[in-house]
């Protein structure tokens, strides 16, 4: 057994006080929405290369504020890197990233980053895993989250009784935490059975419209691109080969769906 996995053995298993309990959840109401300030993204000839070989050609993007984009392709089209980019977790070999205007050179609490592992800690618990910076009022703010993504009551308790779904959903009130303008998930349902898919597609599409921030959702699932965003992207070879404004989930006749996903598989 390796030193670190001794040290998580030897952690306690219970806390000295107790989390206090979600202001909604002592009136058995709703937590208060506070709604975000959403940020516009503007990618101005954005190049990026690894060794040589370029992964981003050039790609010129304004996304309005608030705005839900879907960016779709095979793997190895550059919708991670594509990612990346926009968080500040790298720079781009040439061209720029601005967020709110502002040139991108790192992390920034308005964008927030949402992976298809929760990457919870497992020694902290739920709310310890949503309020994991421990600024003012931590304990009080990650209740509210949870209570918001359909967990409240379940602070107090250890990631490992949670099921899939519920992880991901420890996972968004940790991203949502911090009232960002723009939210990133990178293929976050991907591990998830049908249902719970589907369970989560209509709590973020609820989060979204109540916080109001802008999103932009990497998939390789182009049904999941149609119900979620108002526009979207095929990515393919560095390039958008396909940017196709699509409407407002909930806004446009069902009946559109199917013809809009044989138009995106038709450039994927």
């Amino acid at each position: 057994m390796s030193a670190f996995a001794q040290a998580l053995r030897r952690l306690p298993l219970t806390v000295s006080r107790p989390f206090p309990a979600s202001p909604a959840a002592a009136t058995g109401g709703h937590a208060v929405i506070e709604r975000a300030r959403p940020l516009p993204l503007v990618l101005d000839g954005v190049v990026k290369e690894f060794a040589g070989r370029r992964v981003l050609d050039g790609i010129d993007l304004r996304i309005p504020a608030g705005q839900f984009v879907a960016v779709v392709g095979r793997s190895g089209g550059g919708k991670s890197t594509l990612m990346r980019l926009i968080v500040g977790l790298d720079r781009p070999t040439a061209g720029r990233v601005l967020v709110d205007s502002r040139p991108v050179s790192g992390l920034r609490p308005d964008v927030r980053l949402l992976f298809q592992d929760p990457r919870l800690l497992p020694w902290q618990r739920v709310a310890g895993n949503v309020g994991i910076a421990r600024g003012p009022g931590w304990r009080e703010r990650a209740l509210a989250a949870l209570d918001d993504v359909g967990l409240a009551g379940r602070g107090d308790d250890w990631p490992a009784v949670l099921s899939g779904g519920q992880r991901q959903r420890v996972a968004l009130a940790r991203a949502l935490v911090s009232n960002p303008g723009l939210l990133l998930l990178d293929e976050p349902f991907g591990a998830l059975d049908a249902l719970t898919r589907q369970e989560m597609h209509g709590l973020l599409r609820r989060i979204r419209d109540e916080h109001g921030f802008g999103a932009i959702l990497i998939t390789h699932d182009v049904a999941e691109a149609v119900a979620l965003a108002d526009r979207v992207l095929v990515l393919r070879e560095g390039r958008v080969a396909l940017d196709l404004d699509i409407g407002r989930p909930g806004e446009r006749p069902d009946a559109l769906a199917a013809d809009f996903e044989t138009r995106i598989l038709k450039e994927v």
